[in-house]
């Protein structure tokens, strides 16, 4: 049986803004390839010659010794399986990989095992971070980074035309990936003390309606476009339900609805939360309008409520469809805002900021707000949740309507 065979590979079809392209390790097994990256980028021109001129530079030298290092890892990988295997390969190659104390290679550890979670949304945002780490400094090690180094990172960003958010977001990415691996305390980077980084949070922008705006996209009509109709009903339902997001929303299944109430688990917080506790949710009149509007009836109460996921259907396309759905509602909802005057960039994520503000401001307590919220935090708030009753909820909640009857 003919065994695997690797090599080195230019990856030529996918050059970066200078011109630059990937070296890789390149592994071929029954017509089948499969490649490796190695923290090395070089033009055409320079990968030629380090391949064929006999006298190196000082860096090609360097970037050789590091290419055949890998090159030979790999192929002893090979040597040493009895049945070559992806997973097997890659399982004893990225083990030597990480060796060499290879930021990319616990990024892509981790993104692994986000993946065999299913947890495609943190997966890829993570990936994001890991090219954008590679983009800023090749072959980045652990020991590395440092206070200063993180902070030359985020200017590299900002002048790069990034945003504050994204910084963010990306570092704490690797803030988590650095947490995972066994290293001396006295070297942690990160943090607000002095010496520290601390890693940058976005501007908190408000993102709510006043009810009367939101009692305007009640009363709208969308007249002969049927999508546009779904959007401003979904939004609607979103907000009603303590603040939704689209993929808890598309997960709804008839087994979450318990005579006038709706409980389900908030998909972001499964894994970060205790105990897991249920969000309760009160159906208003207005929430099953749209439910009755929208809905696929089922006898299976294992059945989705709304005809946007199917039961078999992969993680990755699962997640295809939460963001596709986004988009639809939030493109609707940008243009009746407009349409009706409100001077806001109205999304989906506006529908969870108005729950919240329209409920404190009616005088609810900050408490049953955050439970209502679902939100992983709850040292504070937990005493309240038991307390509060089917009916209590219902009262408390019905603020969110107040405005959508009209006077006869």
């Amino acid at each position: 049986m003919k065994q695997a065979e690797a090599a080195i590979y230019l990856d030529k079809p996918r050059p970066k803004k200078n011109g630059s392209c990937s070296v890789k390790i390149k592994i071929t097994y029954h017509r089948k390839r499969k490649y490796y990256p190695t923290g090395i980028y070089l033009t055409p021109d320079d990968f030629k010659k380090l391949m064929n001129t006999k006298r190196k530079t000082s860096q090609q030298k360097e970037h050789l010794i590091k290419l055949n290092h890998l090159l030979t890892k790999a192929q002893k990988v090979i040597a040493n399986l009895i049945v070559f295997t992806v997973d097997g390969f890659e399982e004893n190659y990225y083990e030597l990989r990480n060796t060499e104390n290879s930021v990319s290679f616990a990024f892509d550890n981790y993104i692994n095992n986000l993946k065999s979670e299913d947890r495609i949304g943190t997966a890829v945002s993570c990936n994001c971070a890991k090219k954008s780490l590679e983009n800023f400094k090749q072959g980045l090690t652990f020991a590395d980074i440092t206070p200063a180094l993180l902070k030359k990172y985020e200017n590299w960003m900002l002048d790069n035309g990034k945003s504050i958010t994204t910084v963010g977001i990306y570092l704490r990415s690797l803030r988590t990936i650095y947490n995972l691996q066994n290293i001396d305390n006295s070297l942690y980077p990160f943090g607000g003390k002095q010496g520290k980084y601390t890693i940058p949070t976005g501007k908190n922008i408000k993102k709510a309606l006043t009810i009367q705006e939101i009692a305007k996209i009640y009363h709208y009509k969308t007249s002969l476009n049927p999508t546009k109709d779904m959007a401003r009903d979904y939004w609607l339902f979103l907000y009603l339900c303590s603040g939704m997001n689209v993929k808890d929303f598309c997960l709804l299944k008839w087994n979450n609805i318990d005579g006038e109430m709706l409980n389900y688990q908030r998909e972001k917080t499964k894994r970060s939360n205790k105990e897991n506790k249920s969000i309760s949710v009160a159906l208003k009149a207005e929430s099953w309008t749209i439910l009755k509007k929208w809905s696929i009836p089922s006898v299976s109460k294992e059945a989705f409520i709304f005809p946007h996921i199917q039961q078999g259907m992969s993680a990755e396309r699962q997640r295809v469809i939460y963001q596709q759905l986004t988009k639809t509602i939030n493109k609707y909802m940008k243009q009746i805002a407009e349409e009706l005057g409100i001077e806001k960039n109205v999304t989906t994520y506006y529908a969870r900021h108005s729950f919240a503000t329209v409920l404190k401001r009616s005088g609810t307590n900050i408490g049953m707000i955050s439970e209502l919220l679902g939100h992983s935090s709850v040292k504070v708030t937990e005493s309240y949740l038991d307390s509060f009753q089917s009916d209590q909820i219902h009262k408390i909640t019905g603020a969110l309507t107040v405005g959508f009857k009209r006077a006869n």
